[in-house]
This record gives C-alpha cells, structure tokens and sequence, in this order.
C-alpha cells in the first residue's frame, strides 16, 4: 500500500510501497467517480504530470481535508496503484476492503452535487443539494458498496468541498437510495446478512469493467479470489459464488475447531489476573468521576504531543509528587486514545496499586497488558499456545513465568498484524515487587519496535529516571514545571468546582460556595488529595461551620496527616489503641496486607 504525504507547500508525494513490517501510519482515503481521461495517474505522479487534470482538484481536496483532521496521509485509488502492474493490481483489489476499513476517515467527493443556491428569481429558488444527492452516480457504482460500508468514519463533501454531513447523519437517504440495512450502515459485521441480501444491495450498480462487478464484492464476502479480467460478469460471479458457499466443514474439522475454542477460552482464564477496564472504572468511581476539564490540558502539552506524533519518540514519562492527579490523568489518557486512534490500533493500560497485591508486582503488570491485547486481537493468543500447552496454568505462576511471559510478550510486539499500539502504565512506583525488572524490560521494548508507543507515570522517584535512560527515544513530563504547574492547579480548581457542586449545606448560598471556592483554590496548593481529604469533612459540616473546618484543616498534607493522628488521639480509648496498633503493623509491614491478615496480626476484637 503507497499513500500520499501532502507537504506545506501543497505539493503531494509518493511513500514507498508499504508491506510487511512496515508502519502505516494513520490515513485518509477517498471515495468518487471517475472521469474517463481526467484522473491522475500513478505514472503522472511518477514523471510530475497531471496537475491540469480535472482529478487533480480531488486530490487537492483530499490532501487539504485530511490536513484539517489532524492527518498527514491519505489514499486515492487512481494514482496510489500502479494499474500496469498486474500482480499490484490484483493485491489492491483484494485489500480494498481492509484498506477502507482501516482509514481513519473516508471522504465522500461528490462532483455532481452542489450547495450553491439558484437566484432569488429562478423557478426553483427553494433548490437544496438534497435532490442531486439522491441521482448521484456515486451510488451507482459498484465500488461504493465496500467504500460505503468497510470505514467506520464516512463524510460526504459536495464538489465545492462544503461537507454535506456523515454516514450516520444522512443514514435516512442513504437507505432509502440503496436498500442497504439501516443496521449494516451503523456497522453490524456483515457475515450477520444473508448471500442474498448483501448482493441485493449492488444488484443496480454498475462498474467499467464487467468482472468487476464481481471483484468489487469480495470484501463484502470476506474472501480472496484471483482476478481474471476477460472471463466476463457470468464466470466472474460463479466463481465467487462459489467462494462464499464453500461446503462446511467436515465433522472432525468442526469438533477441533470447537476444541480448539475451547483452549483458547482457558488459556485467556489462565492468563486474566484482572481486568485491567475494571481496574479503570473502580478507580474512576472510588475518586469520584472523572472531570474532562481535569485532564484535557495534557492533550495541548508540547511534550505529550511530541510523544504522540514523533514516531522517533516512543515513551512518555510523567512524574509528580503525591495528590497531582496523576491517576486520573492517565484515564484521561486512556479514553482520549480510544476516540482518536485507528480503527486497527491496539490500546492496553495496567493501573498498579501497592495496596493491592494482585495488581502490585512486575509479573501482574505483564498480564494485564498482555491481556487486554489478545481481547483485542485474538489471533495474538497464537504466541500463548505454545508454551501454554505444555504448562497449563504454571506458566504464569511458576518460578519461570517472569522469563516465559516476557518472551511472549516481545512475540506480540514484533507480530507483522500488529498495526499500531498504546501501552500505558500508571503508578510505576506502586510497583513493589521486581520494579527494576519490569522497567528494564520497558526500555529494552521501547526501543524495538516503532509501532509501539508507551506513556507511564509515577512519583519523583530517582531510581525510577535512572533506569529508565531517556533519550531521543524517549520524554518526560513533569507536573512540577511552572507551566505544567499552572495547568495542573487549574484541573484542580475544576476538581473543588465539581466538590462544590455535591455540597448540599451550601448550595443555596451563592455567597458562601465563591468564599469556600476562593479558600480552598488557595489552601489546595495544585494537590488533588488535600481537595479529596478535606471534602470529606465538610460534606459532615453544617453550613455555619464550613468556613471554620477549612480554616482548621492545614495547607501541607504532612500537616493533614497529623490532624488526622490527633483525631484519633481524640477518640474513646479502646478505639483510639486499636485504631494505632492497626496503623503500626501496617507501617511495619513488608508488604500490603489482606484484611484477614490484618486482623489477626492487629488483635482486633470480634
């Protein structure tokens, strides 16, 4: 697959042709007719010709549309195959399903629909662009089937290049023009309607070439056919009649194929220590929701926006001291990624926390992220199988699961299906057991694979930045920077806002929510956690007291802490013992204690 890199001057150019391992970045494609004479070719682009063909506009536009979607590449089928070679050709066609499918934006060019309006004076001086999308010959084509249904993102442009909305906003016209499944257009996978009624769908579509009519439908079908221009629409259509209704399996064949889905399934059960999704949603909701405004700032930081568009930089660091948000930042993060990224890229995250022994170790780290790529990408379990089969269970539990899961998972990162991925990490130092093995292997993958981006975060830790060794490779954020710090103490201002907001003592007093809004802005410090820890009190507080408990309560968190010790101290004397000796062994523990363990070794009364 070559795309077109559009340059600041406006000039196009060719990539080399993309195969095997090589990237392929995020992408624009195009879909329109053509005009017999007027396209620009491969071999105009090739010698620098072509500019005074009509086609040439509709590049223009694609390159200039994919430019405003924030998308350095794009795809026009005209000048983007070498049609002379016939082996080239016969791979396009069979890709072209995949390759709409993968684009992050499909463009809809329609030149025989305008949006510009008749005079005042004309018969007709109601006319919209309505009528001439419905006799558009762009629904006539054979093509448009596949160019219509493969991209989940379709946006149709009239030829003045004004956009006359989406496929889900025209969803009503579309059906209506060409009977196609209101369910199929909002992306039901295919393989659920029937032969007959997906090629009743082309069944008035025309193509240039009678065997296309065929060809153009195996991506419909998900099959591979060999073309055979010459052998007419007849043949052309018994063959890949004949490809779609292959005769089923065999008994055996099924009862392996069961079997087979079955290993799978407990292969994924052996695997999954948690889900790291739950993970998200239980943080998310313990903290109280998560705020876009909380976040959205990283989205514009030059560093993170360095990491995210500079293939040649491949992890991101962000450090912060305690209560910056840094949790809440990478859910952010993560859902960010989600609505932006392609179709075909991976996104897996692990939230480690040190209180939590399953989730709180090197090992777990792995199988979250492993985890939530093969849920992904199921044909990814295939690296799994293998050692899986042998060792069953043990493979992730044994003394060698550390060496065994490591393997595995470089297997995924260097997979030629593997388009893209985001692996995100947060709370590296809540990482209490095999951290420095786990970082190791961080870097060492970092560097292996320019389809794979990483973005952790942690404490100021220097054992943590020593071993990471960042270089051109890699970045670093830190929340503590002046103009981060700025950002950082404006997400926590929408934070109180949204405090504010679930205090019901004060919501009828205008006055008195600015004058506890305008204390804690400036008691908060930029810290999240003194905003959460303080709330806490004052969601007890009568309307009369607030202001008193947030003079009380004091600016740093170690001052917190220790009005916080002296409330116990406060307490009967029974509960104030227990509530010390639990604090004790807590302190003196080696590592995070279940509650059964901590009740024992606490003495706590039944």
């Amino acid at each position: 697959m070559r795309l077109l890199l559009r340059s600041n001057t406006g000039e196009f150019s060719l990539t080399k042709d993309l195969v095997g391992n090589d990237v392929i970045p995020p992408y624009a494609i195009l879909s329109h007719t053509w005009k017999e004479g007027q396209e620009v070719t491969f071999k105009d682009l090739m010698e620098g010709t072509g500019k005074s063909k009509a086609g040439y506009d509709k590049i223009q536009f694609c390159g200039q549309q994919a430019k405003r979607d924030g998308l350095q590449y794009f795809w026009v089928d005209t000048c983007c195959i070498d049609k002379s070679n016939n082996v080239e050709l016969q791979e396009a066609i069979n890709s072209m399903f995949r390759w709409y499918q993968n684009a992050a934006k499909c463009y809809v060019y329609l030149s025989d629909v305008s949006t510009t309006k008749r005079k005042a004076s004309d018969h007709f001086s109601g006319f919209t662009w309505e009528p001439a999308f419905q006799e558009s010959r762009w629904f006539t084509r054979g093509w448009t089937l596949q160019e219509l249904l493969a991209p989940v993102s379709v946006d149709f442009f009239s030829r003045e290049s004004k956009q006359l909305g989406d496929k889900r906003t025209l969803e009503r016209q579309i059906h209506e023009i060409t009977r196609i499944a209101i369910l199929a257009l909002r992306g039901t996978p295919l393989c659920e309607f029937g032969v007959e009624e997906r090629l009743s769908w082309a069944k008035n579509c025309e193509t240039m070439r009678k065997e296309d009519k065929a060809y153009s439908l195996l991506g419909i079908f998900d099959v591979y056919m060999p073309l055979i221009y010459g052998e007419g629409e007849e043949n052309a259509f018994k063959r890949l009649r004949k490809k779609i209704n292959k005769p089923p399996k065999g008994l055996l064949q099924q009862q392996a194929s069961v079997q087979m889905e079955k290993e799978d399934k407990e292969c994924i059960q052996h695997l999954r220590l948690t889900d790291p999704r739950d993970d998200k949603k239980r943080i998310e909701e313990t903290k109280g929701g998560l705020l876009e405004d909380s976040y959205r700032w990283i989205l514009k930081n030059s560093d993170y926006q360095q990491w995210h568009n500079d293939q040649k930089c491949h992890l991101l660091w962000i450090k912060g001291d305690p209560g910056k948000g840094k949790t809440m930042l990478l859910c952010g993060v993560v859902n960010e990624l989600k609505k932006s990224m392609a179709k075909a890229d991976l996104l897996s995250y692990f939230f480690c926390q040190a209180t939590d022994s399953r989730i709180n170790n090197a090992m777990a780290v792995l199988r979250g992220l492993v985890y939530l790529l093969v849920d992904q990408q199921p044909s990814l379990i295939s690296h799994i199988w293998k050692k899986h089969d042998h060792a069953g269970k043990a493979l992730f539990e044994d003394a060698n699961a550390w060496v065994a899961l490591s393997e595995i998972f470089t297997n995924i990162l260097q997979d030629p299906s593997l388009k893209s991925a985001y692996l995100v990490i947060d709370a590296l130092d809540e990482c209490v057991t095999d951290l420095p093995k786990l970082i190791d292997f961080i870097v060492q993958k970092s560097r292996l694979s320019s389809r794979v981006k990483w973005i952790m975060s942690s404490r100021n830790d220097t054992h943590i930045e020593q071993r990471l060794q960042l270089d051109d490779s890699g970045t670093r954020l830190s929340l503590e920077l002046k103009e981060n710090a700025t950002q950082v103490s404006r997400a926590v201002d929408a934070y109180i806002g949204h405090c504010l907001s679930e205090l019901t003592e004060i919501q009828h007093d205008k006055l008195l929510q600015d004058s506890v809004r305008e204390k804690m802005q400036r008691k908060a410090n930029g810290t999240f956690l003194w905003v959460s820890l303080v709330i806490v009190d004052l969601k007890e507080a009568k309307s009369w007291e607030v202001l008193q408990v947030l003079d009380e309560v004091p600016v740093e968190l170690k001052d917190v802490y220790r009005r916080m010790m002296g409330r116990i101290k406060e307490l009967r004397r029974q509960r104030s013992e227990l509530c010390r000796q639990v604090l004790s062994i807590i302190i003196a523990a080696y590592r995070p204690l279940h509650l059964q363990e901590l009740y024992i070794l606490s003495s706590l009364p039944t």
